[in-house]
């Protein structure tokens, strides 16, 4: 367990974040860490109310997440999937037959008038998780990519078309109106927060949509708790998903620099891979140089382990 006795919010959305986020739970107690994901993914598909980066997050805290594919849950099977196919059916977004009992579950409980919250939270605990993972709001936010395409919901883009389409745009539909969750604010607000930890997600459509809801970047700057983000850009590529390809999209060079000017003034400090060394003087905020490879339970807990002492040396 980590030294900190206050609490930390959790930044996160797909895999890096999920995996930062199995080790975060390793170091610090269930009240003293607050898992926020981005719900900028969640769509309806096939009936179902579906929350990916959630899912994700969910399955890697239970230890039930598939590690080869990334996404899911281990050991899966695909006979719905199969079955869907034969009938003419839209089996471009898979979901296994396990996988598709929570989006069951979830989808009854919206229905019943559950919030996405309570939804949550009701699942970690049938899978035992002790920690608490939350959505970043119980509002409705759909991130939009603006391609050579045309404008693609994000799964259309993600998903159907493999993030092939050029990309020059991101754009959250509902972010107007969406609250962020009152469970965040209280945590940003809270006197004995001692670390905000941006996992190692996608910049622009895993974490940005957090950032975008209203109020919730000046708590993060009005917070007296330091700001540390993991790259999740190593060697001038994306560890998983099309974070590098984006930054290439957009005019801007894949590397951890870039990820550091895109979070600005918001940073307190930057963790980046060894790979990644020569870039120490290139960043503008506190830079701290380890491996940030995550390929099993140990090494994502000394990673989550040095993003905590990390923040307490900036504190």
């Amino acid at each position: 367990m980590s030294a900190l006795t206050g609490k930390v919010v959790a930044l996160t959305g797909g895999v890096g974040g999920a995996k930062l986020a199995r080790g975060l739970i390793e170091c610090l107690a269930p009240d003293q860490l607050l898992i926020v994901a981005n719900t900028g993914d969640d769509f309806n598909h096939l009936g179902l109310s579906i929350s990916p980066d959630l899912d994700s997050v969910m399955y890697a805290l239970a230890d039930l997440n598939d590690p080869q594919r990334g996404w899911g849950l281990a050991g899966e099977s695909w006979q719905a999937m199969d079955a869907l196919q034969q009938l003419g059916g839209a089996d471009w977004f898979k979901l296994g037959d396990r996988d598709i009992a929570t989006h069951l579950q979830r989808s009854v409980r919206l229905r019943e008038g559950a919030s996405l919250s309570q939804v949550t939270r009701e699942l970690c605990a049938a899978l035992g998780i002790q920690h608490r993972l939350v959505p970043m709001t119980n509002d409705r936010v759909s991130t939009m990519i603006t391609t050579e395409q045309g404008e693609l919901a994000f799964q259309e883009y993600f998903v159907r078309e493999q993030c092939a389409p050029a990309v020059s745009a991101f754009r959250f539909d509902g972010i107007e109106l969406a609250q962020p969750l009152p469970e965040l604010m209280d945590w940003l607000a809270a006197p004995d927060l001692e670390a905000i930890i941006v996992c190692p997600s996608n910049p622009f459509v895993s974490v940005d949509p957090i950032l975008q809801l209203r109020g919730v970047r000046a708590a993060i700057q009005a917070a007296t708790a330091p700001v540390v983000a993991v790259s999740p850009i190593v060697g001038g590529l994306a560890v998983k998903g099309p974070a590098a390809k984006m930054m290439k999209e957009l005019n801007m060079p894949a590397t951890a620099t870039a990820v550091a000017q895109w979070y600005g003034e918001l940073l307190d400090g930057l963790m980046i891979d060894v790979v990644d060394r020569e870039l120490v003087d290139t960043i503008e905020t506190k830079t701290r140089v380890l491996p940030t490879l995550m390929s099993d339970l140990e090494s994502k807990v000394d990673l989550a382990q040095a993003a905590i002492d990390f923040a307490r040396q900036l504190d």
